[in-house]
């Protein structure tokens, strides 16, 4: 397998000394310095670059989808359809940059954690523990495909990736690299096993955290947060001035009247609208609002001149219902932490008004993944994920009608989990799935899992496997002819449609097939998918817009690289 790391540094070093061999002492110096910089330790993920060969595959071959129509699950009467992509998830993440670049709003990856227990397989060899580069050619191929993920999301869109503690660290700095340490929006801490259940006994440490990372497409990305009515339960106090104030003073340009010890009473009620809520002045609160602020700078210290135990009463603070608000000073010598009440803020106090809960990090799925087994009739035991988890994910997005990806598909956990949500909510999510034919999991349990749901949910599925086309060959058939076969598959993944079985829209790859539909009167009420070779004539656009006929452009850039790159175009 090819290290090109060690190729690349070796080629510069060569490179370096040949001009020292022909420099004078100043040009040497210059080069002393690029090698030290060549060679010294920097601050960032560094690992020994690998090639795959799927890389090498492509360097000859250009990849294209070919239909599996017989494995077709078509349920739905709308017509949406959903895409199982079988073939390396780098191939078909390739094409899915000329079908979907900036339209995948959410994207959900369990990729292999590289364990000491359970290793993956890198150029359809098995790499475990022993391999002095296991985590070389882990991060290298994470780091292809995450690019590619990158250009695939929308710019509301976020990416969720399952990982554990193994491969976490260096997955943080890849993506921080990648997507952008300022796009980074959190790290859930998921309990997958309860801390009884050993899976084994020979075991130093029992594993019963995972950890999922999350970033967005862009900063300033917010995901969709629950709401709830702000209640007046914690607004349960109010104070009883027993006395007049001992004293009145004017702190920071404010009046101040100070109650001894006695002069005053808490009392603890029922919340109310009319309450106050008790808040520690202390922490980020001694900088975060008007009150902290007033706490820290003008009555922390003052115990020493007003006494233990004392109230201040601050006029003109705060944004509720009173003119003044409450603060009690220590209780005890040596403490310097206070207390202040606050009422409801003056625009929540209509009892209606609805305030965004923040989004938790932890979540106890001991159960559910303890009782993962039977979800979608398969089983899986290469990190089967419980549909609860792609279900809190989806919640994201208030948007009903997004797109969903997941390259590393395995058992297809988040395809079932976009139908369960349609079905609940009456959204139409879609979702693309890609998955290796590695150890039979792409039929065998991925597409099984959506035959066994079949009569569950009201779904269409297509199927599609990667292909090759030589760029190089001696046939006369040139390769613009034979991507052309595979145009419908492009056009089909890319609108989410099905060509075969509309009776609204249709492909046209010639101008012969074309004629054939402006000649027939009854076509009316149609749209036709056309490349920019096929031509209207004047006739045929008057007759479109009187015949409500839609011409749909088929993009030219599904394959303009590639046949550049051969010479046909």
């Amino acid at each position: 397998m090819t290290n090109l790391s060690q190729q690349k540094r070796k080629r510069m070093m060569e490179f370096l000394d040949s001009i020292k061999q022909s420099s004078n002492d100043e040009q040497i110096k210059a080069v002393n310095e690029i090698e030290s910089f060549l060679i010294e330790k920097r601050y960032g993920l560094v690992w020994e670059e690998h090639e795959e060969n799927v890389d090498l595959l492509m360097v000859k071959n250009i990849p294209v989808f070919s239909e599996e129509k017989s494995l077709k699950i078509r349920s739905n009467s709308n017509k949406l359809i959903n895409h199982l992509l079988i073939g390396d998830n780098l191939h078909s993440l390739r094409l899915l940059q000329k079908t979907h670049k900036g339209n995948v709003d959410m994207i959900y990856i369990d990729p292999p954690y590289n364990t000491e227990s359970e290793g993956f397989y890198y150029n359809d060899t098995y790499v475990g523990k022993d391999d002095g580069f296991s985590h070389s050619k882990w991060l290298s191929l994470m780091e292809k495909r995450l690019r590619i993920a990158r250009d695939l999301l929308s710019d509301k869109g976020f990416i969720f990736i399952s990982i554990d503690d193994n491969e976490y660290a260096p997955l943080k700095m890849l993506m921080d690299e990648i997507f952008g340490q300022e796009n980074y929006q959190k790290t859930d801490y998921l309990q997958v096993r309860y801390a009884d259940k050993i899976l084994k006994q020979d075991m130093v440490y029992h594993k019963q955290i995972e950890q999922v990372l999350i970033y967005s497409k862009i900063p300033g990305t917010k995901p969709n947060q629950k709401q709830e009515v702000y209640g007046f339960e914690k607004f349960s106090y109010s104070f009883e001035e027993k006395a007049t104030p001992v004293k009145t003073l004017n702190l920071g340009g404010k009046k101040v009247d100070v109650f001894e010890k006695g002069d005053w009473k808490l009392i603890k009620g029922e919340g109310s609208a009319d309450g106050l809520k008790e808040v520690w002045a202390s922490g980020s609160i001694l900088n975060g609002n008007s009150s902290g602020r007033f706490a820290r700078d003008y009555l922390t210290g003052r115990s020493s001149e007003d006494g233990l135990g004392v109230l201040y009463k601050v006029y003109g603070i705060g944004d509720d219902q009173f003119d003044s608000r409450y603060f009690v000073g220590p209780s005890r010598e040596g403490a310097t932490r206070m207390k202040y009440y606050q009422g409801v803020p003056i625009e929540k106090l209509d009892g209606e008004t609805k305030v965004s809960k923040p989004i938790e990090n932890f979540y106890d799925m001991a159960g559910d993944f303890g009782n993962i087994v039977h979800e979608g009739k398969v089983e899986f035991n290469g990190g089967k994920k419980p549909i609860r988890l792609i279900d809190m994910y989806l919640d994201y997005f208030s948007d009903k009608d997004i797109t969903v990806l997941d390259f590393f598909a395995g058992s297809g956990t988040t395809g079932h989990a976009v139908l369960k949500k349609n079905s609940v909510d009456g959204g139409t999510r879609k979702f693309i799935l890609c998955q290796s034919e590695d150890g039979n999991i792409a039929i065998g349990k991925t597409y099984q899992r959506f035959k066994n749901i079949e009569d569950d949910y009201d779904f269409n599925l297509s199927v599609y496997r990667t292909e090759f086309i030589p760029k190089y060959s001696v046939e006369e058939v040139s390769i613009s002819e034979k991507l052309l076969e595979h145009i419908g598959e492009m056009a089909q993944l890319n609108f989410g449609i099905d060509l075969e079985s509309s009776r609204a829209l249709k492909l046209i790859l010639s101008e012969e097939e074309l004629d054939t539909y402006f000649n027939n009167e009854e076509v009316k009420d149609f749209s036709l998918l056309i490349p920019s070779f096929v031509l209207l004539t004047g006739e045929q656009e008057e007759l479109a817009s009187e015949r409500n006929i839609q011409i749909i452009p088929v993009p030219d850039y599904y394959f303009t690289e590639e046949l550049r790159e051969v010479g046909e175009l």
